[in-house]
């Protein structure tokens, strides 16, 4: 049964957890996976912490933001969200990708073929580095059929297109192992881009947790729409989601903008991950979760404001 729930968390509380968490993580490794078009590719590695339970956990593969023009993969404001990753066990994989929107200046409807391009590089590289991860699995200390991806904003936008072009057997999946399905997806902020229509998943995909802002306007929350070409935010894929009895969970932030991507909330919405991957991704279990959030801790952005629009379709 699906839960509806409304959320009201004190800002009070969000600040002393965020404050509690500090960045005092570096990665005990650093590997390149790839090189294409001149371009090096290299992932961090966090392990999980000295004294934290690992053992049956998932490793986590974390995409970072930026529009598919900037970022980093070893941003600090992401060192909280490692941290707390480690602190609980996991293992958490944070890997470079090409920007393919790097240097361009105009990104809309009329060059939508860019915006696709672009995301199709970041997909080649997940799963180019999802390869590399499972074939020194043993060196690693992980199992390759328990791997959750994860992303914000441009990452989040990356992990949902990957497992569905899993799930329909695209051809870049040919450089995944064969048999091979990601045991989840968290995306912060994300959509798929579909040149052909609505998105439909001709197997079902991986357990997938959605977070959300009901106001984003840079990834759009909703629906883009031009010919055949769909650019479908949170609350059109789990409509697909609730109509094929698909695992997933959704947190919509009331009124909130493209912020539920930044790495302080990704901090703040920690316990509700922790649940996901330990029910809906460890245990297989189908709990459905729809969850309005009003939290008036999480700041709402400008861009939820003034009216700015998506800068994938204008």
């Amino acid at each position: 049964m699906k839960a509806q729930l409304r959320i009201s968390v004190a800002a009070a509380l969000l600040l002393a957890l965020c404050q509690s968490v500090t960045a005092q993580i570096e990665p005990s490794g650093t590997y390149l996976y790839d090189s294409r078009d001149g371009e090096d590719l290299f992932m961090d590695v966090y392990e999980p912490a000295r004294g934290s339970v690992s053992e049956g956990k998932p490793a986590v593969i974390f995409m970072f933001g930026g529009g598919f023009k900037n970022g980093s993969r070893a941003d600090a404001s992401y060192l909280p969200w490692f941290k707390l990753m480690s602190d609980n066990g996991f293992r958490v994989f944070s890997i470079d990708y090409r920007l393919g929107l790097k240097g361009v200046t105009k990104v809309g409807i009329s060059n939508s073929s860019v915006i696709y391009d672009a995301i199709q590089l970041a997909v080649e590289d997940l799963f180019r580095a999802t390869a590399f991860i499972a074939e020194n699995a043993d060196s690693f200390g992980t199992d390759p059929s328990r791997i959750v991806v994860s992303g914000s904003s441009a990452g989040a936008i990356s992990v949902l297109e990957a497992d569905w072009e899993c799930a329909n057997s695209a051809p870049l999946t040919s450089l995944l192992p064969e048999g091979f399905r990601y045991a989840g997806v968290i995306s912060f902020a994300g959509a798929v881009f579909s040149k052909e229509g609505a998105v439909r998943y001709q197997k079902e995909p991986a357990p997938t947790m959605f977070l959300h802002g009901t106001s984003d306007r840079i990834v759009n929350y909703k629906n883009t729409a031009f010919l055949n070409m769909r650019f479908s935010g949170s609350s059109i894929l789990v409509k697909e989601f609730e109509k094929q009895g698909y695992n997933y969970r959704i947190y919509r932030f009331d009124g909130n903008g493209h912020e539920i991507a930044d790495a302080d909330s990704m901090v703040a919405s920690f316990d509700e991950q922790m649940s996901f991957i330990a029910t809906n991704v460890m245990e297989g279990r189908k709990r459905i979760v729809d969850a309005l959030v009003s939290d008036p801790a999480v700041p709402v952005s400008a861009s939820a404001k003034d009216g700015v629009n998506s800068i994938y379709a204008e």
